[in-house]
């Protein structure tokens, strides 16, 4: 951790430093080139001027010059830059920069003007310096930074944390259990009445059999009436002869 905020506080450090070299170098009024510079908002027309007009060393001097001084922000910025697309932020982050420091040129310092070919060459450098440098100089900060806050984490010990009842979890639960009890009596219930039913209906099973012999014994002497009927009519033609 104390490792991280010295390394934040250099670069943020040498930030600053580099941006009063910055306003020193672009924002000095030059009273001498006032009836020279023009403003430029067409791409590449300062870049075919260099080339047409200024000798070889005048021409690097002047474009070499303007890439090198956006170096310092591909190396810088991407120390207060996220991870993720690092290389995008970083070179939109320097281009608008260059192109506030360019607007308050033209708009502000005497003998200067806004040039877009400046901004373009600032930002070319601030991509060099990304990737010659800066990007291997931040994702090992990064890479350093991240390791030890997983070691701390792994030694933390986990908070054991209880599942949390939710109140419409048990009232579900409760009706469930009232649901499931009240089944239980229905069928309780409906096996008392049909065993009751049982009974009843051995009861008029029993009756009805004992019905049948009472009237199986009552017509047993009735059907020996014909028989002496009929013994009647033969003693009397005996008697008669």
């Amino acid at each position: 951790m104390l490792v991280r905020g010295l390394v934040l506080t250099a670069a943020l450090v040498g930030l600053v430093a580099f941006s009063v070299l910055l306003a020193k170098v672009t924002l000095t009024p030059s009273p001498a080139s006032e009836d020279i510079v023009t403003s430029n908002l067409q791409p590449g027309r300062s870049l075919r001027q260099y080339a047409e007009d200024y000798t070889f060393l005048a021409a690097c001097k002047q474009a070499g010059g303007n890439v090198l001084l956006g170096v310092p922000f591909g190396l810088l910025l991407p120390f207060f830059v996220p991870r993720r697309l690092r290389m995008i932020r970083t070179t939109l982050l320097a281009a608008v920069a260059m192109a506030v420091v360019e607007l308050i040129q033209g708009a502000l310092v005497q003998g200067r003007a806004f040039d877009i070919d400046d901004v373009i060459l600032n930002t070319a450098g601030a991509l060099l310096g990304y990737f010659v440098l800066g990007r291997r100089i931040s994702h090992r900060y990064y890479t350093y930074a991240e390791v030890p806050r997983s070691s701390e984490q792994r030694d933390e010990p986990e908070p054991t944390t209880r599942p949390k009842r939710t109140p419409g979890k048990d009232a579900r639960t409760k009706l469930a259990r009232r649901k499931a009890s009240d089944t239980r009596a229905a069928d309780t219930k409906a096996g008392g009445t049909k065993t009751a039913g049982t009974k009843a209906a051995g009861a008029k099973a029993a009756a009805k059999k004992a019905t049948g012999t009472k009237g199986t014994g009552a017509k047993a002497p009735g059907a020996k009436a014909p028989g002496a009927k009929a013994s009647r009519p033969l003693l009397d033609r005996l008697r008669r002869r």
